[in-house]
């Protein structure tokens, strides 16, 4: 082993913080770690997360299955689990005294519901190893050295350089950092919204602001991928884990068509047009003295169901024994073919995530170096990769801050 590194981490967000304690960890200590930050505070997004409770993972421990759940970086991180996922994640949290919690969506949370016990686990791992953090710290250059002693200069706002063997950038979606990293020859791909909710045009679905339909499938017409889950209706449009899903899922579609699009929706996931129809004919049948609107199937909410029934054109005191074959094929439609219009991006209370960023072909996922320059290594968002909501998108940091301290540790330690 040589001289001991200077390594400088750009960005004291999530991946920032723990890639510095993994360094550290991984190194035995044989390194010089500085974080540099260019706000006044460590952990921002971190703080807010989940409502301030901080989404830390999730619970989902089948690599197969863990890295579908990224629109982009499905490929690379299927490998990268098998290294260090969530199941690491709540194992390195316990150490440390932090008990994380899984909701039933499988979400884990601290069981302090505070995002506070995350940020002073790091702070407090981050004083104990003497890891500093320089606070208002903006980079405007990064420049590789040929045949010197250290590697890379960097020069920050002022005037100021310093000189390091190593630069890991944590600084997730940031279009200054990108522009330093373009001068480096990497190629950034276009960066766009993701996950955000879905603004319809005006319609009375709004009304039922707050209702959540539990079991639903979404998709952009004509040949969108379907996404399930709960949809949540609020007062502008649509939300909650499909609504989400399918922002992540078509983030560079929607983006291309100016969030302009035709959604195709069904209320009732799972059954198809047939299959309700005939489960309204049946109903005919064997209860033709009840009202449609008294026991609403597949346990929709009521003043949903009422609103179905309006959209077919149908009373809502209709009962079943005098419902015609087109106002049934009307019902169906509408249960499982829903065609609503899109009009705009809405607003995530949560909404951090962005789809672009430095191309996944120019790093080496075995160890997140560059391919462009050697010696640079890339964890967290500041990659073209990103998850769905749900713990997802941290995950990501945490298992790439590993396998970049792991990377480093093989260069120097070996």
């Amino acid at each position: 082993m040589g001289p001991k590194p200077k390594i400088a981490v750009i960005g004291a967000g999530a991946s920032g913080c723990f890639v510095a304690l993994q360094i550290f960890e991984h190194l035995e200590g044989k390194a010089s770690i500085q974080i540099f930050e260019r706000s006044k505070e460590p952990l921002a997004k971190l703080r807010v997360s989940g409502g301030g409770r901080c989404n830390v993972t999730h619970q989902l421990f089948e690599p197969d299955l863990l890295s579908e759940k990224y629109p982009r970086g499905q490929k690379e991180l299927r490998w990268a689990f098998e290294r260090f996922q969530p199941k690491d994640t709540i194992e390195w949290f316990a150490k440390r005294g932090v008990a994380l919690k899984a909701e039933a969506d499988g979400r884990m949370f601290p069981s302090t519901d505070k995002s506070e016990t995350i940020i002073n686990c790091f702070l407090n791992e981050l004083q104990k190893y003497k890891i500093p953090i320089h606070f208002e710290q903006g980079l405007v250059g990064i420049y590789q050295l040929e045949n010197q002693i250290a590697k890379f200069r960097l020069l920050w706002e002022g005037g100021k350089e310093e000189f390091f063997d190593i630069v890991v950038m944590a600084t997730g979606s940031n279009r200054k950092i990108w522009s330093i990293l373009e001068k480096l020859n990497h190629t950034i791909v276009d960066p766009v919204p993701s996950l955000f909710t879905l603004t319809l045009e005006n319609t009375d679905l709004m009304e039922l602001t707050g209702l959540v339909i539990p079991n639903a499938e979404i998709k952009i017409l004509p040949k969108g991928k379907p996404q399930k889950g709960p949809i949540l209706i609020t007062h502008w449009g649509l939300s909650g884990p499909a609504a989400l899903r399918l922002s992540a899922w078509e983030a560079r579609t929607l983006f291309e068509a100016n969030y302009k699009v035709e959604l195709s929706i069904n209320w009732v996931c799972g059954e198809t047009t047939q299959i309700v129809e005939e489960t309204y004919w049946k109903k005919k049948e064997v209860s033709p003295k009840e009202k449609l609107s008294a026991n609403p199937e597949w346990k929709l909410p009521s003043r949903f169901f009422d609103w179905i029934l309006k959209e077919s054109n149908i009373p809502d005191n209709k009962r079943y024994s005098d419902l015609s074959k087109s106002e049934i094929r009307n019902l169906s439609l509408n249960l499982t073919q829903k065609k609503i219009q899109m009009v705009a991006k809405g607003v995530f209370k949560d909404e951090f995530v962005t789809a672009g960023g430095v191309s996944r072909k120019e790093i080496q996922f075995q160890t997140m170096e560059s391919k462009i320059c050697p010696g640079m290594y890339f964890v967290g968002e500041v990659i073209d990769v990103d998850g769905i909501t749900g713990g997802f998108n941290f995950q990501n940091a945490w298992t790439t801050s590993v396998i970049a301290a792991q990377g480093i540790r093989k260069n120097y330690l070996t």
